[in-house]
């Protein structure tokens, strides 16, 4: 790496008898005179990073160390004193596979009428191949553990494209993107690492700084913000901006693929501040983490207290905020029902298709909403899969998503097996209506399923391995069945936290 000889060395230290590099960026820092705030800014990077480098709370990657060099003007001095602590390191580092999010760093702003998020990610490629695209979710809830509210308000208002003005950028070079799924209250768009003037991949061993940001307006965001870690990550932070005027109050909690809700481990730090080209002050909200589990959610809430008592039936005050410590909580308040209701002990109705068409399309709008809420406090390694009695319908509809995202989601109208291989084998299944348990389930390798399409024309599909569980398991559904029906006698669930599966796919030989 070219460097530039520095006009003058530390006094009376030396980089060389630093403890890490940690400790050389801070010598380097304090003989620039340089603030962790302003070095942030010089480096784009979050001054929270430069906190957790410096107290060795965190590795710094080898993009952070280039910049902090160039910046800083060490001669080289920096970039040694990384290599370095990245040569003793090396040989218990764990191998890195896939694509890791070196540092995610989220930003809601609320300027009293629209609440602008942006995503902040550092990515490296530690797999085999070059990345190419990124998939990006945007999903609101005005109304959380009040699905049918919420249902009607994106019926009547539904979010569009073209509202949002979704931008993206990589390494600053704009990136055009392509939908992939388009709903009323939910949308999934992949971000191309590529534009009308070339194409930039990431190839394996790069990294690469991904910006994308949005808008939507307060009577269709909720009063929650929560950031799902679907990928490994190694920093993860949070800021929220509020018009001080707002008097706003946040509070946030964890949650992760097995266990309870609970308060966030760390405090949520409070600040007041000034923007430019922003009407009085602002209080921000920070709060961070390192290396969070895949499948842990952190959801931050709030309330702007000048706004309680307002009498329109929309506040703050009027807001109701769902019970979300079990996993089964989790599922109520995303309009599952849940065990004991008597729906789900009785056929589903069938459809007369193509006279029901609008009907069906119906219920399968309000399936793929709730299929949405859920994946908002889950993630399913296996695929997933909802029938309509689980949304208190009693119609023979279900939609199953198989794990890849590639994959379009399955939709069953009708649907009866005609046809099941002779071998089988045993699995753990999780039901939404009681997800504090998993239950041993044999199910057949093979399934042949009968459904019908809107048009009233019959289909056959052949499903083998987990989307033929998927499906049977909905199936069921459909006829009033659990898969505690299915389990070998003497044969009981397990509590959730015993299960050791949770986000992975199913093994088969």
């Amino acid at each position: 790496m070219a460097t530039q000889e520095p006009d003058e060395y530390p006094v009376g230290e030396t980089v060389q008898g630093a403890a890490s590099f940690g400790a050389a960026l801070t010598l380097w820092r304090e003989h620039r005179r340089t603030s962790k705030k302003k070095l942030a800014a010089a480096m784009g990077f979050d001054p929270s990073y430069i906190s957790h480098v410096e107290a060795g709370r965190h590795a710094a990657g080898e993009e952070f160390a280039r910049k902090a060099e160039s910046v800083l003007n060490a001669g080289g001095a920096l970039w040694r004193a990384w290599r370095t602590e990245g040569t003793v390191r090396a040989p218990g580092a764990a191998v890195v596979e896939g694509l890791v999010v070196d540092e995610d760093h989220a930003r809601l702003h609320y300027d009293g009428r629209l609440y602008r998020p942006t995503q902040r990610r550092r990515l490296f490629n530690g797999g085999a191949e070059p990345v190419t695209r990124y998939l990006m979710r945007i999903s609101v809830d005005r109304y959380p553990g009040q699905p049918e509210r919420s249902n009607a308000l994106y019926r009547a208002r539904p979010l569009t494209f073209d509202e949002l003005a979704l931008t993206a950028s990589c390494d600053g070079e704009p990136m055009n993107w392509t939908p992939k799924q388009d709903r009323d209250s939910f949308k999934e768009a992949w971000l191309c690492l590529e534009n009308e003037r070339g194409r930039f991949p990431l190839y394996p061993g790069q990294r690469a700084l991904l910006e994308y940001g949005y808008a939507v307006d307060d009577q269709r965001w909720g009063l929650w913000f929560q950031r799902a870690v679907r990928l490994p990550t190694r920093h993860l932070s949070v800021e929220l901006v509020f018009p001080a005027a707002l008097d706003p109050m946040v509070w946030g909690t964890e949650t992760s693929t097995t266990a309870e809700a609970v308060p966030l481990r760390t405090p949520i730090i409070r600040s007041v501040t000034t923007i430019p080209d922003e009407v009085g002050e602002q209080v921000v909200f920070s709060w961070a983490t390192d290396d969070p589990p895949v499948g842990a959610r952190y959801r931050l809430e709030w309330r702007f207290r000048a706004r309680d008592g307002d009498g329109d039936g929309d506040g703050d005050a009027d807001q109701p905020r769902p019970e979300l410590r079990t996993a089964s909580d989790r599922m109520k308040a995303a309009g599952i029902v849940q065990h004991g209701d008597p729906i789900l002990s009785r056929a589903a109705r069938l459809f007369d298709l193509p006279a029901e068409a609008e009907a069906a399309s119906d219920v399968l709008d309000r399936l793929f909403a709730a299929m949405q809420r859920v994946r908002e406090h889950h993630v399913f390694g296996k695929g997933m899969g909802l029938a309509a009695p689980q949304i208190g319908i009693s119609r023979a509809a279900a939609i199953v998503q198989p794990p890849d995202p590639d994959t379009e989601p399955l939709v069953l109208l009708n649907p009866r097996v005609i046809g099941s291989s002779a071998e089988t084998d045993e699995q753990y299944e999780g039901c939404l209506s009681f997800f504090d348990v998993r239950g041993l389930v044999p199910r057949p390798l093979r399934l042949e399923v009968e459904h019908t399409r809107l048009d009233g024309q019959r289909s056959i599909i052949v499903l083998d391995t987990g989307l033929a569980r998927l499906a049977g398991h909905e199936i069921d559904h459909l006829y009033g069945r659990l898969y505690t029906h299915r389990m070998r006698d003497g044969v009981e669930p397990i509590p959730v936290e015993q299960y050791r599966g949770t986000g992975q796919a199913w093994s088969y030989r």
